[in-house]
Parts: C-alpha cells; sequence; structure tokens
C-alpha cells in the first residue's frame, strides 16, 4: 500500500493553479498526484447544459426559489443561473461560519473555479508589485515584474488570450491573439478620454479565449471561440481556458499524472525527524475513509481559502498552530476586489448604429488613482491605492412585446431602438488588514471531521472613500463625452462574490512577517509550496488569475530544479 501511495509530487486542488502545477511538474518526468475534493468533470462529456437551448430548461434559464435557497451564496455570483448552477456547491454540503457577511463561491469538482471564472486576464505592473512598500500598507512583495514578465509569457502562449499591445506602463503588454473589437460608442468614448482625460486610456478587454487558436492550441485538442457566451455551463470547444480543456489533459498526455477526485485534504503530514512534510491526509468524500499518500514536493493550490484550511489544521508537535504558522499570522490579512460601484448612462449618438453578436469581455479602463505616487491633494487622497472599470456601450433591440397576433408581429419586426446603453463596473484594490482573517472553529467540524472556517472580512473606510472616488470620477468622464442620464450604483455585492478572495499565507521577505519566500516556499517547511490566492501579499486592480497562473509555472520550475539537486 505504501508503494501505491507513493509519489514525487503532490497538487491539492484541480483549478487554474493545480492545473497547472500538475502540467509543469508531470512534465518535468514527476509522478504527481492530483488531488479534488469535489467530483469528477471531464471535458466536452460532462458539461450537461452546453448545448441546451432556452426552452430546454424547466425555468427557461432562471434560477428558482428552491435552487436560490440551496444555493444561497452562489445564488448572488454573476454567472449564476439554471444552466451553471451545477458547477457551484451547495450551501449545506461546504457550510463555513461568517462572522461578517463573506460570499464563499465554491465549485467542487475537477476543474474547480476554472469552469466558473470570468476569463479576464490582466499582468500585474511594477507599480502593483512596488504598493505595499511604497505605502507601508501589507509587507513588500519579494518579486517584482521582472521577476514574473517571462512566465507570463510561458504561460499566456498556451493558455491563448486575446488583446491588444496598448504600450501602458500600469499595464504591460503580453503574448496576445487577436483582439475583440469595440463598439462604435465605446471607440467615441476612448477617443474622447485621450482629449479630455489623457492619463485614463481606455482599452479593449485582455481576456483567456482563443480568437485565432495557435498549433499549441489545436495539439490541446481546443478550437476557436463561438462567442455563445455560455461560458459557465462549460465550453465543449474549449474555447477559452481552463484545467479541463488544457492543461489537465495535457498532464494526462504525459502518463505522469495521478487524478483522484472526491478526495478532501485533510491535513498535511509532518515529520519531526526529517524537518519535513512527507505527504497529507485525505478523506473519501463518499465513505468517509480517511488514506494516507506520500511525496516529495507538495502544492497547495485548493483555493485562498481552502488552502488557509488545510494549513492550519496541520498541527504537529513542531507546528502547533499550524504548518509553517511560527509567527501566526496564518490566516491574517485577508483581502480582494471590491464590485460595488457601477455606473450608468445613455448617449444619443450614433443612431445609425447597433451592436450585433456577442463579446466575452468589455472595454477596461487601467487603473489611474494613486499610481506613480500616493496623491496627497484631490479626491485620490482620501484613499490607498486605486481601482480599475469596464466600460460596456450596447445598443439592445428591447420591441415592445405585449399583445397577440398581427399587432404583436407588427411591433417585433418594426421598431425604432432607443439610445445607447452604457455601463462601468468597478474592481477595487483592498488592503488587506491583520483583523481580515479566517480561522477554524475550535468544535464544530463539517462531515468529513475537518474544523469549520470562520470568515470576519469586510468592506473599511478606505474601501468606502474608493467607492465613492469610483462614481465622482466615472460620472465626470461620462459627462465629459456627453453620455446623459448618468447614475450611480452600488451593487451590495459582498466581499468574496467576485471569487477573488487573497492572502493568509502571504509571500515575503522576512519568515517574521511572512509565510512564504520569492519561491512560493513555506519558510519554515521548504518543500511545501503555495500559488494560488493563499500567497497574495496584496490584491491589485487586475484580475489575479493569471499571476497565478505565472506564479505556478515559476515555482514548479524552482521546485523541480531544487529537487533534482537533492535540496528537497
Amino acid at each position: 500500500m505504501a508503494t501505491l501511495n507513493q509519489f514525487d509530487a503532490i497538487v491539492v486542488g484541480s483549478g487554474i493553479s493545480g492545473g497547472w502545477a500538475a502540467k509543469e511538474l508531470t512534465g518535468n518526468g514527476l509522478r504527481t498526484l492530483l488531488l479534488e475534493r469535489g467530483r469528477s468533470v471531464e471535458h466536452v462529456t460532462d458539461y450537461p447544459t452546453a448545448m441546451m437551448n432556452p426552452w430546454d430548461f424547466t425555468h427557461r434559464g432562471p434560477a428558482s426559489l428552491d435552487m436560490k435557497q440551496a444555493y444561497s451564496v452562489a445564488s448572488r455570483n454573476y454567472a449564476f443561473y439554471e444552466g451553471s448552477a451545477h458547477f457551484y456547491a451547495k450551501d449545506s454540503e461546504n457550510p463555513y461560519i461568517q462572522d461578517k457577511p463573506y460570499d464563499w463561491i465554491q465549485g467542487n469538482q475537477v476543474g474547480g473555479r476554472s469552469l466558473l471564472w470570468g476569463r479576464q486576464t490582466q499582468r500585474w505592473s511594477d507599480f502593483d508589485f512596488s504598493g505595499p512598500a511604497r505605502d507601508g500598507f501589507a509587507v513588500d512583495w519579494p518579486i517584482r515584474y521582472a521577476d514574473l514578465a517571462p512566465w507570463y509569457s510561458y504561460v499566456e502562449k498556451f493558455a491563448g488570450i486575446s488583446g491588444n499591445r496598448d504600450g501602458l506602463a500600469t499595464l504591460p503588454d503580453g503574448e496576445f491573439l487577436p483582439p475583440h473589437q469595440m463598439s462604435c460608442v465605446e471607440t467615441y468614448f476612448t477617443k474622447q478620454m485621450r482629449q479630455k482625460f489623457p492619463d485614463r486610456p481606455v482599452i479593449i478587454g485582455r481576456v483567456a479565449h482563443l480568437t485565432k487558436p495557435n498549433p499549441i492550441h489545436t495539439k490541446q485538442g481546443r478550437a476557436q471561440c463561438q462567442h455563445r457566451t455560455l461560458c459557465e455551463r462549460g465550453c465543449p470547444f474549449g474555447g477559452y481556458f481552463s484545467s479541463n480543456s488544457s492543461t489537465i489533459p495535457w498532464a494526462m498526455k504525459t502518463g505522469k499524472l495521478t487524478l483522484r477526485p472526491d478526495s478532501v485534504v485533510h491535513s498535511i503530514i509532518y515529520d519531526d525527524a526529517k524537518k519535513k512534510a512527507t505527504g497529507v491526509r485525505v478523506v473519501d468524500a463518499h465513505t468517509g475513509q480517511m488514506t494516507e499518500y506520500f511525496a516529495k514536493i507538495l502544492f497547495l493550490n485548493a483555493s485562498s481559502l481552502n488552502t488557509n484550511k488545510i494549513l492550519l489544521n496541520s498541527t504537529s508537535n513542531r507546528f502547533p498552530v499550524g504548518l509553517g504558522n511560527d509567527n501566526g499570522l496564518m490566516g491574517k490579512f485577508m483581502a480582494f476586489h471590491s464590485y460595488r460601484g457601477r455606473v450608468t448612462a445613455e448617449y444619443d449618438g450614433f443612431p445609425d448604429s447597433t451592436t450585433w453578436g456577442r463579446r466575452p469581455n468589455s472595454s477596461y479602463i487601467p487603473r489611474f488613482r494613486n499610481v506613480y505616487k500616493q496623491e496627497t491633494s484631490g479626491p485620490a487622497s482620501r484613499f490607498l491605492r486605486g481601482y480599475a472599470s469596464t466600460l460596456s456601450a450596447s445598443r439592445p433591440s428591447a420591441p415592445d412585446r405585449h399583445g397577440f397576433g398581427a399587432e404583436l408581429k407588427e411591433r417585433m419586426t418594426s421598431y425604432t431602438p432607443g439610445p445607447w446603453q452604457v455601463s462601468s463596473g468597478m474592481m477595487g484594490e483592498t488592503i488587506p488588514k491583520e483583523v481580515s482573517t479566517v480561522r477554524l472553529d475550535p468544535t464544530l467540524t463539517d462531515r468529513w471531521g475537518v474544523p469549520l472556517l470562520r470568515v470576519s472580512v469586510a468592506y473599511d473606510e478606505n474601501d468606502e472613500k474608493m467607492l465613492h472616488d469610483f462614481w465622482e470620477q466615472l460620472s465626470e468622464m461620462y459627462d465629459g463625452a456627453g453620455f446623459k442620464n448618468i447614475k450611480t450604483h452600488d451593487t451590495g455585492r459582498l466581499p468574496g462574490s467576485e471569487n477573488h478572495e487573497m492572502g493568509g499565507v502571504r509571500m515575503g521577505r522576512d519568515p517574521k512577517t511572512s509565510l512564504l519566500n520569492k519561491w512560493n516556499q513555506l519558510h519554515a517547511c521548504k518543500n511545501v509550496f503555495v500559488t494560488d490566492g493563499a500567497c497574495m501579499a496584496s490584491t491589485s486592480t487586475q484580475n489575479p488569475s493569471l499571476t497565478y497562473m505565472a506564479l505556478t509555472a515559476r515555482a514548479a520550475d524552482y521546485a523541480v530544479k531544487q529537487m533534482k539537486r537533492g535540496e528537497l
């Protein structure tokens, strides 16, 4: 049994970063065990709603009341509806304790939330990596853009990212497939901003969709994006990047990967004599039987909160309060992105134009507040860091559908579209704080005997000031472009609802103030690597998944080299 359960490497979690860890480790010849707490989902065959029409659904698409009650947390996510509910975790099956209101969106299946992510992909710049050092909040990142730039390129080429080379210091260019097109109003707005707000560029969003597949993508068995925008159902074409369509099948081809779904990792095994981790304890999700698996190196990619949970539950004589948690900071300094801000408007221009087809992204306004330095005067001096925002302009075709017969047909076929509808959403950077925590409940456990996680994360005064600045600045920009009927909205989205939870096992230079070094290794246990959202020292304003991919590929390369030298 010991021989059957012995591997070179173990990866916990099969989402975006876990899939990349499995691909890189097997590609370097390591016999790798990939553990997933949820059920098996195979590319194409396990996307049951992918080809369904609206009339094929019991409720024609919207989630029913019973469904919303069973998935009360998930139902607040933007992509949740009747066609995607099967990729979300039910509240009853994955309980946690909200000390403060928090939406922990969980996708427990092979592929994890790579089947549910928004697929927006932007690189970080040195403005992002140096942010904490500049303003003194959180800890300085132990890496800079130059450390990650080649790894961004590496993962972009394999994943397939659509975008323009825009030449922006705040948003470095990448290895891009052909970009999507802006609508005519978005193009108009871009030109207006160049004239009136030259420090606020507007670009087409960068997104993990194959607008024109390269040979590396066809080798993966993936095809061009069909622009159906039904991505959250699972894409049978492989038009967008997911672990299921890309990294896991690629790893399987090596013959080095063992994939075990329905495997709940209880804790990591630490050997006091060897002074390193030797394996993991795994509970079968159905039988409750515990099995131990062993390996020389471990990658934790269970998603930020679950990775914190596993490490905090991994106690031993050497680590009584969590593996690697010598400084007591594990589970602290959690952060997320704020999606509370929205601004909408109308535009009477371009009456002879409209929109056609679907696009899996929007235009994008990179962060322009507190970029080169912390501003000390004006509205931006009210808060730390900044926000990015989306920009979408479309002309919906919405004729009056009341009535019956010939009268209805006439209205449906002969009507004048209304004005262009414009909308911007905010993605604000929150500040990691010691009071923002996740911790294990001392008495309550789940059905597998693992302590429940208590989450205490909330908005603060800085977030409120940033929200109001977003409303003010975008309203001013909209007004400058001649948009009318400008309205501001608080979406009410809770922390966590955007899937961008980060922190708790942060990287840093000093073992006294961080848990991981520049290679994503635990300072106190060098053969354990953390490359999912738990490792993040700050959140930036960019979508984080591309950075998780690059960090994972970089850390795996380092781990393999160290292992071959006999240093792990």
